[in-house]
């Protein structure tokens, strides 16, 4: 039942027969210091109590609400009337020159909707029809927006939104096609306390922490760099077994001298954002691994530059300094890659639910679908399609932002640490 009340000369609010009701008011205006301040002392005036509160600027201007509940009709007492509050407020609102809007109801339902999925765009540029495609279709879904927020302006522009009432898995195949028609990424992920507990990441490492194959720079080195080259993409994209592909581009090396690993070494390229992305999580306490089907000869120098807490990677046999074209010990393929992130997961006492697979080759397939967060960067179409986020921008520090860790806190964080703010370098040709 929803009632009306008089609150002056032509004006009435509607209120609600039922328990609990609320009040929202939002007051949108130029900011400046002391609004929200002045908004709360007169609400304490009155017998009401703070459910939500809610607050954005942009470019200067501020919008506040803030939702205050009450128990039985319209709040009475000491305090005084709805009215009497109304009035108050729309003082304090003319005198800092904001308006003001009131609207009552009740509470039933409002933060059991609230919050239950993350759904994060990422674009550069991200364009207005990239934001009408994707809230079109959370609307399609019988899906509420409950809270936009931007985690980054620049270079990639970050949005998040809190959604509520959408089945995850249907949601995420409509926003995963609207994402391909607008060429922006999107994830779906769900909200709570899992989100925040994810505490491992593991990393495919050629393509991924580094720009190109290692096992290609090597060839270019022994003269077979385009056989070699070959063989990657197809063993890439699913179209080879791994540890035979492996096996077949490594014989090609045989004879070259080992100074080929420090030669390579200098030439390793780490993907724009893997120092701020390594640095930002380490930070937050995360523990870090990286696996590979490339080599140790060149990820044991990661390790130790980065500071990365476990890794697995093949190696290269070397006899009287020369490769004999062989591999030592067991191949890290893709089922190894799996067994190396709960290996890694084990070691660092974390539960396989709380870990984050990061890769872009079908050899990365069965670690990305162990983890629980699954993340295709700019990856084979057969890994976005399986991984349960895409990232296709060229930084990679953009995962920062599917973790709810904004840009704006990685700088804050490198400031009170005494590191220049960074800036992301474009990715090489």
């Amino acid at each position: 039942m929803v009632n009306r009340l008089h609150i002056g000369p032509g004006r009435s609010v509607a209120w609600c027969a039922m328990k609990p009701r609320t009040l929202l008011i939002t007051l949108t205006g130029p900011d400046r210091p002391g609004v929200t301040s002045r908004l709360f002392t007169v609400l304490a005036g009155f017998p009401v109590t703070v459910a939500d509160v809610e607050q954005v600027v942009i470019r200067g201007r501020l919008t506040l609400g803030v939702l205050v509940a009450y128990a039985g009709g319209p709040p009475t007492g000491t305090g005084g009337t709805l009215g009497a509050m109304w009035a108050a407020v729309e003082r304090v609102a003319d005198d800092i020159g904001m308006e003001v809007e009131l609207s009552t109801g009740t509470d039933a339902g409002e933060q059991r909707r609230r919050g239950r999925l993350h759904v994060t765009v990422l674009g550069m540029p991200l364009q207005p029809a990239a934001m009408a495609g994707i809230a079109g279709r959370i609307a399609a879904a019988g899906a509420n927006i409950d809270r936009i927020e931007r985690l980054a302006a620049a270079p990639v522009t970050c949005i998040e939104m809190a959604i509520s009432g959408a089945d995850p898995a249907a949601l995420r195949t409509e926003l995963t096609a609207e994402a391909a028609l607008q060429e922006v990424d999107v994830a779906v992920q769900r909200s709570g306390i899992h989100r925040r507990a994810k505490r491992l990441i593991v990393m495919d490492v050629d393509s991924t922490l580094i720009q190109g194959e290692v096992i290609e720079l090597i060839a270019r080195h022994a003269g077979c760099m385009d056989e070699v080259e070959k063989i990657t993409a197809a063993a890439m994209r699913g179209e080879l077994d791994f540890a035979a592909s492996l096996r077949e581009r490594v014989a090609l090396l045989e004879g070259l001298s080992d100074d080929v690993f420090d030669l390579v070494r200098q030439e390793v390229v780490l993907t724009p954002g893997a120092r701020t992305l390594v640095r930002t999580l380490k930070r937050l306490d995360y523990r870090f691994a990286i696996v590979s089907g490339g080599f140790t000869q060149i990820t044991d120098g990661l390790v130790a530059e980065l500071g990365i807490d476990y890794s697995a990677a093949n190696t290269l046999e070397v006899v009287n300094g020369k490769l004999t074209g062989r591999v030592v010990g067991e191949i890290v393929d893709r089922a190894g890659k799996a067994r190396a992130l709960e290996r890694f997961a084990e070691r660092a006492g974390i539960p396989i639910s709380q870990t984050v697979a990061i890769g872009d080759g079908a050899n990365d397939l069965d670690m990305i679908a162990a983890a629980g967060l699954g993340i295709a960067f700019n990856a084979k179409p057969v890994v976005r399609q399986a991984a349960d986020a895409a990232v296709n921008v060229p930084y990679l520090d953009a995962i920062l932002y599917l973790l709810g860790i904004s840009r704006g806190e990685v700088e804050a964080a490198d400031a009170e640490d005494g590191l220049p703010t960074p800036v992301p370098a474009p990715p090489s040709a």
